[in-house]
């Protein structure tokens, strides 16, 4: 049975894995009265580099599989060129939508559940529509608050953890796809500044190439810093995003200024 906030529905993979979404879950949910369902899901928690980002992809009641997008999958089943292809059209085909994220300082800082709710709450409140109840890729509620720390405004009361998820419910699935076009954009951007790391190909993700100029560069400013490859590193590994100390000025000279 479906429990809201902290209990997972489990839908198991099996033959139909790998065939299209169902509407079956959020059916269930507006049978329930809850008008606007949404669907949420993450990309970049096992990135070596970039943000954690969560996808948030509204649907309105009514809503009927033979007006779902003809390539709307879990984002993982699609090769990069056609989720780009399909984005445009799974973002029309939603009531609203938006993409939240945490930076690497922030998964550093905080931690990845904490990092994770925090990417999930910018793209609630990036809505222009509030949600009556969530459906959450995962096992596990990680929208929920620490203890003895308000909900921030906006988030609902029913959400509802699915196992597979980004593959069974459409609407995890088109907030996957939201979520993984938004991100691999921010890394293509980003690999012009870094191009030793080849992240227009990884995004971000252990690769060869990645591995190999992280041992011949080091890290760069949008490396997680406290993940445990850093550890591997050789000693006394260069970090370039140091900036180099000010000089100090002689007496009677203008100050030294190091770009």
């Amino acid at each position: 049975m479906a429990r809201a906030n902290g209990r997972s529905l489990r839908a198991g993979r099996g033959p139909g894995a790998g065939l299209r979404p169902t509407l079956d879950v959020e059916r269930r949910l507006w049978r329930d009265g809850h008008r606007w369902v949404a669907g949420l899901d993450e990309v970049g928690r096992g990135a070596w580099a970039g943000p954690v980002s969560v996808g948030v992809a509204v649907l309105a009641t009514g809503c009927r599989t033979r007006t779902m997008p003809a390539w709307l999958r879990d984002s993982k089943a699609l090769a990069e060129d056609r989720r780009e292809q399909v984005f445009g059209e799974v973002a029309a085909w939603c009531a609203d939508g938006a993409v939240g994220h945490a930076s690497a300082a922030e998964c550093d800082r905080l931690g990845m559940t904490a990092a994770l709710r925090l990417a999930a709450y910018r793209a609630l409140a990036s809505l222009e529509l509030v949600p009556d109840a969530i459906v959450l890729d995962g096992p596990f509620d990680y929208l929920r608050p620490p203890p003895d720390t308000a909900p921030p405004p906006g988030l609902p009361a029913t959400v509802l953890p699915v196992v597979d998820g980004d593959a069974r419910c459409a609407a995890v699935a088109a907030a996957s796809i939201l979520a993984k076009v938004v991100r691999d954009r921010l890394m293509r951007a980003d690999a012009e500044h870094y191009p030793p790391y080849c992240f227009e190909r990884n995004k971000g993700y252990p690769s060869p190439a990645h591995k190999l100029a992280l041992r011949g560069y080091g890290l760069s400013a949008i490396h997680r810093r406290s993940w445990a490859f850093v550890g591997d590193l050789p000693f006394g590994m260069p970090d370039f995003t140091r900036r180099p100390p000010v000089a100090t000025p002689a007496a009677g000279t203008e100050p030294a200024v190091i770009a």
